[in-house]
């Protein structure tokens, strides 16, 4: 019996970047997954990094991190909370990835008597790469993201490397395009479109579709106008235009027929589960439609791109569906509650206070009275990661006495290190994949909040981190009522902190990677359940 082969969407954008192709890529992925065919999303990113764990979360957004360890671009979050599944990095492919093999190949001699260059050396390591994920993977269809922008020479060699596959495999091009409204004219302008379209037909590629992002609904004579010039049917048009939520966009894909012609042009059968749709709709139609509102503030270091918190954002929005609440966020630079900044004055009328991950000094004293605050006024309060190590370190300074306590990452000369890097991170000299990271199980104590919200004595949650509560100060800690309510499973690291008077929990772990509409963060869910009341 022949195996099916597998199909091939490769989506492409023009114009700018930031239109949204995550978004794309994982409706597709959904509506493929509404009719029974399997799919999975493979990113490529241009940049030479390996990988995005030594980025700046100011430039470049979330570092998303997967159970295998990996540290991969802010789009596979969006992948998972759609598909509600956990991704593996071989679906991730980087410039840096690419050339490493390369040169690599190259050293040991495989090339050997040969020039080694672009095409058809790099192009054919492509084309390698994406069939060797789908020949390991085996979906129906593997639904590709080329990162940037048609015409940066970041992404030209991969997109001629797509050009080339499509010789050979059944490949469907999909352009993402934007379209401009100008106010002062009144109307919606094509002519952007209509370069960025024909920009990727001269390096060979004809889209099959192509998605028109824009902020109101797509005109039928815009719609007609860009189908003159891309050579397809107005059908094949299809309105991006602003959502609600982003949750809504496979809806609004279908509505448009998107999903039929995409299934005719693939060639895959067109059986819709109604029920796996009708409960993703639900999900969907209670974020709009929530019965009251709770505000939580999200206290960090990076709140100026709010890309840099995206999942923490997200899981407030599944925690807020499973408690039939609309959670509203009030964004707080963490230094403006240094130096004088007035905590009441910042946080006054919030139901709940939410510390994220971070890293270095600047701003962890804004955080730290932030907790101070919400721990005084018995605020509901979620650490997380950095939020749970300055939880720990706020409690010992206010509660336990020791004034000088401090993390070893941003006061290596303080003698209460509170928080300590890990003792086999002292000898690590590379920076890049070497911190704690990817999926490691935790032990729950019984009798504990964290117990109660898991409903299980041991959970897998991810980390990335390299710091921990120092051992030397748990029993203090515990003394004075902090309670170390989960550890890692040979209780050697802490890895939940607890406030008993109050409602506070701090995890070592970032639990808001694996929240999904479908399936919410437990703690997430709890937090706001108690912010709400």
């Amino acid at each position: 019996m022949q195996t099916k082969e597998t199909k091939y969407i490769v989506i492409l954008g023009s114009l700018l970047s930031g239109l949204g192709k995550g978004g794309i890529t994982s409706s597709i992925l959904k509506m493929l997954d509404f009719y029974g065919h399997s799919a999975l999303p493979l990113k490529f990113d241009g940049y030479l990094n390996y990988d995005c764990g030594t980025m700046n979360p100011f430039r470049h957004g979330e570092v998303f991190v997967l159970d295998d360890k990996s540290e991969v671009d802010m789009d596979f979050g969006m992948y998972e909370r759609f598909l509600n599944k956990s991704l593996s990095g071989n679906l991730s492919i980087t410039g840096g990835k690419l050339f490493s093999r390369i040169i690599e190949k190259e050293r040991r001699g495989d090339y050997l008597g040969e020039d080694v260059q672009i095409i058809p050396h790099l192009t054919n390591e492509i084309i390698g790469m994406v069939e060797g994920v789908a020949q390991a993977e085996k979906p129906d269809v593997l639904v590709i993201e080329v990162g940037g922008t048609v015409g940066d020479i970041e992404n030209s060699y991969f997109i001629e490397a797509m050009r080339q596959m499509a010789s050979r495999r059944d490949v469907t091009f999909i352009n993402l395009t934007y379209v401009v409204r100008i106010d002062a004219v009144g109307e919606q302008k094509t002519k952007p479109a209509q370069n960025g379209i024909r920009a990727l037909m001269q390096l060979g590629i004809r889209p099959d579709f192509v998605i028109c992002r824009c902020e109101e609904p797509l005109l039928e004579k815009t719609r007609e106008k860009i189908a003159l010039h891309a050579g397809l049917h107005k059908e094949r048009i299809i309105d991006d235009s602003t959502q609600s939520t982003v949750y809504n966009l496979p809806e609004y894909f279908m509505k448009q027929k998107f999903d039929q012609m995409l299934l005719e042009k693939l060639g895959l059968e067109r059986k819709l589960d109604g029920a796996k749709l009708e409960e993703w709709s639900g999900l969907v139609s209670s974020i709009s439609k929530p019965e009251r509102e709770v505000n939580v503030a999200i206290v960090g270091k990076y709140t100026d791109l709010r890309d840099a918190y995206t999942s923490v954002r997200e899981a407030l929005v599944h925690a807020g569906v499973a408690n039939g609440i609309r959670v509203g966020i009030k964004w707080i630079e963490s230094t403006d509650l240094e130096n004088g900044g007035d905590a009441k004055m910042v946080l006054g009328g919030v139901d709940g206070i939410l510390v994220p991950g971070g890293f270095g000094k600047r701003g962890a004293e804004g955080m730290i009275n932030a907790i101070m605050y919400a721990r005084e006024n018995r605020i509901p309060y979620l650490g997380l990661c950095f939020g749970m190590q300055l939880m720990a370190v706020e409690y010992a300074r206010n509660v336990c006495g020791i004034r000088g306590a401090n993390s070893a990452e941003f006061d290596s000369d303080t003698k209460d290190k509170v928080i300590d890097i890990m003792e086999e991170q002292k000898s690590i000299m590379r920076l890049g994949g070497t911190m704690r990271l990817g999926k490691w199980s935790t032990k729950i104590g019984e009798n504990t909040r964290a117990r109660s919200a898991y409903g299980s004595g041991i959970v897998d949650e991810r980390h990335r981190h390299r710091y921990e509560l120092n051992n030397a100060y748990r029993e203090l800690l515990e003394k004075k009522g902090m309670r170390i309510s989960a550890t890692t499973m040979d209780g050697s690291l802490a890895e939940i902190i607890e406030w008993q008077d109050s409602f506070g929990i701090g995890t070592q772990a970032h639990p808001e990677l694996k929240s999904r509409l479908e399936k919410p963060s437990p703690l997430f869910v709890d937090f706001i359940r108690e912010a709400s009341r």
